[in-house]
């Protein structure tokens, strides 16, 4: 493992619509001092407001996660924050003009190939491991969903996602510090059940979203009048659905695309503990963002306890 902090080696620049919100906002990821960790300032604000990226700082956790200080707030920082952990970046400034980090084609693609591609800055300070006293178990009964976190000097991940769903079956995905985050992790999209799209828009979420931006499943026939209906409510087409489930005409890039996106979150979530690796053996049933963010203030407060 690497035992020194890393910045950015350049600032990175992207824009595009938000997942929820739908509002447009520019973004640069810049590099940052050693324990900085992450930051986000609201440029667009007169006082430019910087928020850190822990978990005490979590104030949303619906179909994504959102953080705020003081009344001001950033939406659906999850792919990023997977992004920047999967690459090993411990300390970055990310700087954004609107309320939402752009949700771009719904993975942390185009954030983990830019940043791949030039390299980190090693820098002159160590690295924090995040390391737990004892096992923690995090459950949620009404979801049936749990995680568990047990003290290991070899960090890995295990997600295992069942949504009783006939399209995606039960699928698995893993990551340890042998895998490449970039091939194998960064490139899964988010994804979306067809019967939950009405219900999400009229809810004042994925306003942004569209078949270019996530993954539609669908479980049952549709109709080419369902589909003329979330036409004129979304304002975007919806085209057809293949054989297999998707809408479309959609390509996976791996049969457990959905399993893997769920490992995607559960990494930035994470990333909420305030350090880039925790020591642990993570093992996770039906996560989510709120379990998953859940966790991470669990895991702070037994950081913080074994310090008093």
């Amino acid at each position: 493992m690497l035992n020194r902090q890393h910045t950015l080696s350049r600032a990175y620049s992207f824009e595009g619509k938000g997942l929820h919100t739908g509002t447009y906002a520019h973004m640069t990821l810049l590099p940052a001092p050693p324990d900085t960790g992450i930051r986000f300032k609201r440029t667009d604000l007169w006082d430019e407001p910087i928020i850190e990226a822990v978990a005490e700082n979590v104030t949303n956790t619906a179909r994504s996660t959102t953080i705020s200080q003081d009344e001001v707030v950033v939406v659906t920082i999850e792919h990023l924050m997977s992004a920047l952990t999967g690459l090993g970046v411990d300390n970055a400034l990310i700087e954004i003009d609107n309320i939402e980090v752009p949700i771009l084609d719904g993975s942390a693609r185009q954030y983990a190939e830019a940043i791949s591609a030039d390299g980190l800055e090693e820098q002159d300070a160590l690295r924090t491991f995040i390391e737990i006293p004892e096992p923690i178990e995090i459950r949620d009964a009404k979801k049936g969903s749990w995680i568990r976190i047990e003290p290991s000097e070899i960090p890995s991940l295990e997600v295992t996602v069942d949504f009783h769903s006939n399209v995606l079956g039960v699928q698995t995905a893993k990551w340890d510090q042998d895998t490449d985050y970039v091939r194998d992790i960064s490139v899964c999209r988010t994804f979306v059940f067809f019967h939950e799209i009405e219900f999400l828009y009229k809810n004042n979420l994925i306003k942004g979203g569209d078949v270019d931006n996530a993954i539609v499943i669908v479980e049952h026939p549709v109709t080419e009048a369902q589909l003329r209906e979330l036409t004129g409510l979304m304002g975007r087409p919806l085209l057809s659905v293949t054989d297999s489930g998707y809408l479309n005409n959609l390509e996976l890039h791996f049969p457990n695309e959905c399993g893997r996106h769920k490992l995607l979150d559960l990494i930035g979530d994470l990333r909420l503990v305030g350090g880039c690796l925790v020591k642990a053996k993570i093992t996770a049933y039906k996560p989510g963002h709120t379990i998953n963010t859940t966790a991470a203030k669990a895991i702070r407060k037994a950081i913080n306890s074994k310090l008093k």
